[in-house]
């Protein structure tokens, strides 16, 4: 997925935190997980996607939209053979923005760069579990559950790994 902040938390004075997302053919999104102060919302520019709210899947068109409530599991894929183009908002934005560029880091660093495909191995896991315990009141773990991104993060600092 390639992502590009299109207004950022200062622009909107702490309203949301907007980016336009590219999501890449048969991509599955993040793990279900929750926001548990924000709501989220997809809106589709170009292509489809698969919203799962609630355990529910949606399927949305160009130009279609919904929005997840604050502390609803959630996740998204790309269902198509196309990329798939969406504009996310994230209200209000919190740390939203930081969490964003932080996972482009981690990402960047897991994949050389972008050179080479993020596996889900118990590196790329024991990361992001990392990530989302740095951004507790932005991003809650549903599948795998807390329990388990908690004792990751723990291994992770073990190790001394940085996000």
């Amino acid at each position: 997925m390639i992502l590009r902040i299109i207004r950022t938390a200062e622009e909107t004075k702490g309203q949301s935190l907007e980016m336009e997302w590219e999501i890449l053919p048969q991509a599955d999104g993040t793990p279900v997980h929750l926001h548990p102060e924000a709501q989220e919302t997809y809106r589709v520019l170009e292509g489809q996607i698969e919203v799962n709210v609630n355990g529910e899947w949606h399927h949305l068109h160009q130009g279609e939209e919904i929005t997840v409530p604050a502390g609803i599991p959630h996740t998204f894929r790309n269902p198509t053979d196309y990329i798939t183009k969406v504009y996310n908002t994230h209200s209000p934005a919190m740390q939203f923005d930081n969490y964003f560029k932080d996972l482009n880091k981690v990402v960047a660093r897991l994949s050389a760069q972008g050179h080479q495909k993020l596996e889900p191995n118990f590196n790329t896991i024991t990361y992001m579990s990392m990530l989302m315990k740095k951004y507790p009141k932005e991003i809650v773990s549903v599948s795998p559950p807390d329990f388990i991104v908690s004792l990751l993060n723990l291994i992770g600092k073990a190790r001394r790994l940085e996000v």
